[in-house]
């Protein structure tokens, strides 16, 4: 029985995942702190205890995310583009495509039959089309971000963002507000800009089926919705773990594979 960790530190929060002989064991999600390595040491310590190991029990970590140069504890650095790759693939073994919405930036990665990278493009440049676009919206509708993805299915007459800006997009919203208009209609309308903006994005790098959502936007039901209505293809589901983990499970796994020398590791 070896145990392996993978810990992902983002910009908005940080992730860590203990797997054992392929399966997740424990897992944690924090908020990240301004200093990485204080963020990945707050994380570990969390995930260990919701194991009930040591540190010591931990066979081989591997670290990902901007802060993954930074965590005393890693045997080794990945890059989060490696690790939401191997992620994909074990949340649908049949993935081409993976679409990453993380806190600051976006992530569209290609990969071959095989599951090798082909292409990647990231978009770090804006918010509008990351997990703060909808962080700021949903602040301003007053509305939890969960919710914010439940109302796209309640939505009747949807709003149209006149911007994907985050600046101008807030001020749309405000006027929605301030008209009157259905909560519901506004919030499928902000998810739509979201999509329309990742889609964009999307088209940089043609699309494969299947289609694999990380991050934690993939919990966002009208986004996906709306990605699948633009891309003209299936957002693939996956049910093995909650998508905001898949660096941090990418990582683990290919902690596993380190351990084990097998590249099938964790499937």
């Amino acid at each position: 029985m070896r145990f392996v960790a993978g810990c992902d530190v983002g910009s908005l929060t940080t992730k860590a995942v203990i797997m054992e002989d392929g399966r997740i064991r424990a897992s944690a999600i924090i908020k990240s702190r301004p200093i990485p390595a204080d963020s990945a040491s707050a994380v570990i310590e969390d995930v260990l205890r919701a194991a009930a190991l040591k540190l010591d029990k931990i066979a081989f970590t591997v670290g990902t995310g901007y802060g993954r140069d930074k965590m005393p504890f890693a045997d080794k650095a990945v890059s989060e583009i490696q690790c939401h790759a191997r992620a994909a693939r074990w949340f649908v073994p049949g993935a081409r495509t993976v679409i990453d919405i993380g806190g600051q930036d976006a992530k569209e990665i290609l990969m071959d039959p095989d599951g090798s990278i082909l292409q990647f493009v990231t978009n770090d440049k804006c918010a509008a089309g990351t997990g703060r676009f909808l962080e700021v919206m949903a602040k301003v509708l007053g509305v939890s971000l969960t919710e914010l993805g439940a109302m796209s299915r309640r939505a009747r007459a949807p709003v149209v963002l006149a911007s994907t800006c985050t600046v101008w997009a807030q001020a749309d919203v405000i006027q929605y507000i301030h008209s009157g208009k259905d909560p519901a209609d506004i919030g499928a309308g902000i998810d739509s800009a979201m999509a329309k903006r990742v889609a964009t994005l999307a088209g940089s790098v043609k699309p494969a089926p299947e289609i694999c959502l990380t991050g934690g936007v993939a919990k966002n039901q009208g986004v996906a919705m709306v990605l699948e209505r633009l891309l003209g293809m299936k957002v693939a589901p996956f049910r093995k773990a909650d998508p905001q983990l898949a660096g941090a499970i990418g990582a683990a796994l290919l902690a596993r594979e380190a351990v084990s020398g097998s590249r099938q590791a964790g499937i």
